[in-house]
């Protein structure tokens, strides 16, 4: 999308983008799942109360089973690469990046373990949507006014060092999958002044043959609902997720070599996507990082 601003980070990516001869579903199929995407959001405001409520993990299961359920269906496959100790470790603070491509992505991290999120505030006036984000502990920034930033930045910091998990995505806008963005730096300050490692995570769409698809991808002058419903269309959408290893705390020296440390990371467990190069950052990367096999596969929709 196009930046507002000229701070804010532009992306290339549009239409031209996506990929061509993707199968999809009759009709039918695509009605259904948005009447089961209808079901679970109502499921979710039903157990706000809940949520309110619920500590440890039970309301971790009960956010796992809604954001599950959103991908489910709309007939997205969650297949997870390492991680088991990011599910199953007990709650502590720590800055969780990920590369930027669809409205899919914050749903997919939520289904592996629930957290609280940057988002930018217009979500918060999304219709429903809006609600359930703010209710999960969302922080928002305003991305029309930078003096605000700085107010922003603390607020995640001390949520950081009160344990939180939160999830950014420092590309600060999405990109289509087949290329990416430079990670920006501010978030990693927060992760340095809240005394937090880094854990990044690499996003992947793909057909059930294996072919890349950017087609989830949110991208262009779009709008949420036109996206939604080229996501519905969709046959055998399968989501990746690579969870790296973690950045620890004063491994990098600064926020710059910290930002760039977690692209390393995201953009080798990926392999295949590539930064332009004049944004490319030259960070040396241990390719044999690579995410390991996957540990978590969820059962394909029908």
């Amino acid at each position: 999308m196009s930046p507002r601003h000229p701070w804010m980070p532009p992306s290339p990516c549009g239409d031209h983008c996506l990929t061509t001869g993707e199968p999809t579903v009759h009709f039918v199929r695509r009605v259904l799942r948005f009447a089961a995407a209808s079901l679970m959001v109502l499921t979710a405001l039903a157990a706000v109360p809940g949520l309110l409520v619920l500590r440890g993990r039970a309301r971790d299961r009960l956010v796992r089973l809604v954001f599950g359920g959103v991908l489910r269906s709309f007939g997205v496959r969650l297949v997870v690469h390492g991680g088991a100790e990011l599910a199953a470790a007990p709650a502590r603070g720590a800055l969780v990046v990920t590369n930027h491509i669809s409205w899919l992505d914050i749903v997919a991290v939520n289904a592996v373990r629930p957290m609280r999120a940057l988002a930018k505030r217009e979500i918060a006036s999304w219709p429903v949507l809006g609600l359930l984000v703010a209710k999960a502990g969302t922080i928002f920034l305003d991305r029309e006014r930078l003096s605000t930033l700085p107010s922003t930045m603390d607020q995640l910091a001390g949520a950081l060092r009160g344990g939180s998990l939160v999830n950014v995505t420092p590309e600060a806008t999405t990109w289509c999958g087949r290329a990416s963005g430079r990670f920006t730096t501010a978030a990693f300050q927060a992760a340095i002044d809240g005394g937090v490692p880094v854990r990044p995570i690499a996003l992947r769409y793909r057909l059930a043959d294996g072919r890349e698809t950017t087609w989830p991808a949110f991208i262009g002058p779009e709008s949420l609902i036109d996206s939604l419903r080229r996501v519905a269309r969709l046959r055998g959408l399968v989501l990746e997720v690579f969870v790296c290893p973690e950045i620890a705390p004063g491994r990098a020296v600064d926020r710059r070599e910290l930002a760039g440390l977690a692209e390393a990371a995201v953009s080798a467990a990926l392999g295949t996507v590539q930064i332009p190069a004049q944004r490319r950052r030259k960070v040396t990367v241990q390719v044999d990082a690579v995410a390991p096999r996957p540990t978590r596969v969820t059962p394909a929709p029908r």
